[in-house]
Formats: C-alpha cells, structure tokens, sequence
C-alpha cells in the first residue's frame, strides 16, 4: 500500500473543524483506493504567535519540508494585525518551499448557485493557474519621504523568463492532461504593461508552437477576461496569469462557481512539497459552532491527492462532492443555512465515496 506524509495546520478560526473533514474524507477515498495518509499535527497560526511571537522559524519549514504535501484549514485571527501571518506563514511557505503554481478549479457543481443568469454546471468548468512565486508581490520597491506631501512608493511587477516559462510549461501539460476544449488563454495587460506582458506573451507562443501544438493559443488583456468570466465562463478551459491578476480573477472565478463555501485552492510545487486549502478565510464568529461549510477544504483534499498521484481517490472525492450536492440534503453553501452541521456534511460526502 502506497503511502504519504501529511503536515496538517489547522490554524485559526473555522480553520481546524473544515480541516477535520477534508481528513474524514480523504481517508475513506484512501481507504478504497488502497492509499494510506499519514498525518502530523502543526499548530501555526494566531494562538501560537500571540504567545510565542513567532509564525515560521527556518527550522519549522525544515520540518515541514520533510513532507509529502501540507494541508491548511485557514490562517487569520483577529487578535493579530493584518499581514503578520500571511506574511509570516503563508507567503514565507510559498517562497521557501518554491510553490510557484498557485492552481484555482472554478466549477459550478450541481444545485449551487451562481450570480451568472442562465449559466450551469455545464457552462462553468475551468481552471485558473496564478503564478505565484514572481510580480509585484516579492516586494521589491520602496518608499521615501514618507509622511510628507512629496512621499514616494514604488512596488516593481519584476518577472525572469525562467519564472514566467516553468508556469506556462505547468499550463501547458495540465491544459492537455484535463483534455476538453485544449484551449490555454494567457491572460496579461501587455497593452499597457508593455515590458512584462511582453515578456509573458512571447513565452506563452513560444513554448505553445515548439512544444504543444496541440493545445489552441488564446490571449486576454486582465480587464476583457473580468467581462468574458462574467458573460461567457464556458469559452475558458485553463488560464494561465501573472501573480497580481491571477489573485484578482481567481476572487471573481469564486463568485462565479457558488462563493468561498466551494472554493479551494493548492499551491503547487510540482517537484516538491505543495500546500492545499479552502480559500474561505478563518471565518473566526463561526468558530466552534458546526456550522461552517466544509465542502471547499474536501475539494482541497481531492486536489492535493490528485497532484500526489491518486487520481482515482481524488476523481472519487470531486463525484462524492457532485454527488452530496445532486442529493438535495445541502441546502446552501452558506454558513448556518445548509440545512446540517460541519461535521454532517463530512459524514454525507464520505459516505458517498
């Protein structure tokens, strides 16, 4: 029996309770399909940082690092500023362990509601691939004079060919690994954005026309693409972005499948350790309570075993999901209105399975 080593961070909040039950189901598609998670607790978050100070030492991401994958619940608590943790935590991860793929399924499952008029599951199947390692987020920039009225910020959208071609490569194979419409849409503003966008579409031909002709190329300027999710999902198949627009558009992409209730997310180091999690946040007032709707971190678990290999016990989770959702039982994806508990909706899926 075939097995891995699984780092679990609950976290804050509702972050542990969601956590628990992408676990339960995990198992029993494990379980079926003759694979074995072995699983060790890791306390960061906001409780551990209020008493130590700390969120990451370099001998905590050594730790973690001797994993086969991560599996968070959500990180946020009130107590603590803005930005400590997700800085501390997630963005120091995402560096450390080199996740340069941060990968978004925006899906519309059965009986979930969406904003779009006349759009149903048939018309909302795509994916969103964010780089996640380059841009404006590394923080390069700077500030003088701060305080007075001559102040100056910059923050540089800084990207190498070598960080803008492993993430078109990425696209590229799972765009022909999913096999429907084999249409990869780079999405940039490089009307604007003339250097980078310049950058990011030769690359995206390049790499298309030596090595995937098979796959149909595709190009969005960042704002086009915001009306196209809107108005017709169903043209994309996988997109692929730079950081900034890609945190922008996967938001909107989790509106457009039914809200943060169904929403997961892996960031990906396709050679290395990757972390999954429900995009939802910690959703602090609902902790405790067994009403937080658990479905996203159970997506987050089929993704994190279907990026570990097992793509039956993954394509088992996502039916087990399709298949809850078909049933009726769920009445809403939203908190304290889904017509059952956390741990419920655990138990229905996994008895699914």
């Amino acid at each position: 029996m075939k097995s891995y080593n699984i780092a679990l961070m609950g976290g804050d909040g509702t972050g542990p309770e969601v956590l628990n039950e992408g676990v339960k189901v995990m198992d029993a598609a494990c379980a079926k399909h003759g694979v074995k998670l072995n699983y060790t607790n890791y306390d960061f978050g906001g409780e551990r940082y209020l008493k130590t100070g700390e969120t990451l030492t370099q001998s905590n991401i050594d730790e973690l690092a001797k994993h086969d994958s991560i599996f968070l619940g959500a990180i946020g608590h009130p107590e603590v500023k803005p930005g400590i943790l997700e800085v501390g935590i997630l963005l120091k991860l995402r560096f450390a362990l080199d996740q340069y793929i941060n990968l978004r399924p925006v899906k519309l499952y059965p009986n979930v509601e969406t904003p779009l008029k006349d759009k149903g599951p048939e018309h909302i199947d795509f994916v969103v691939i964010r780089e996640n390692s380059g841009g404006i987020y590394t923080g390069m920039g700077g500030a003088t004079m701060v305080g007075t009225q001559n102040e100056v910020a910059t923050q540089v959208m800084c990207y190498t060919r070598p960080i803008v071609e492993r993430c078109v490569r990425y696209a590229y194979e799972l765009t022909r690994k999913r096999n429907k419409k084999k249409t990869l849409t780079l999405v940039h503003k490089n009307n604007v954005l003339t250097h980078v966008g310049d950058l990011w579409v030769r690359v995206h031909k390049e790499v298309g026309d030596a090595d995937y002709t098979d796959i149909k190329q595709d190009y969005n300027h960042v704002d086009a693409c915001t009306m196209w999710m809107v108005k017709s999902p169903e043209f994309y198949d996988v997109i692929v972005t730079e950081n900034l627009f890609g945190d922008i558009i996967t938001d909107l992409g989790a509106m457009v499948q039914g809200g943060m209730g169904i929403a997961a997310g892996g960031n990906i180091n396709p050679s290395g350790v990757s972390m999954f999690e429900p995009i939802g946040g910690s959703a602090p007032k609902y902790t405790g309570q067994n009403i937080i709707n658990p479905l996203a971190a159970i997506c987050a678990g089929g993704m994190m075993l279907d990026t570990l290999g097992e793509t039956a016990a993954a394509a088992a989770i996502d039916k087990a999901v399709n298949d809850a959702l078909s049933s009726g039982k769920i009445k809403s994806l939203s908190a304290g209105r889904m017509g059952m508990g956390t741990k419920e909706v655990g138990d229905l899926v996994a008895s699914l399975i």
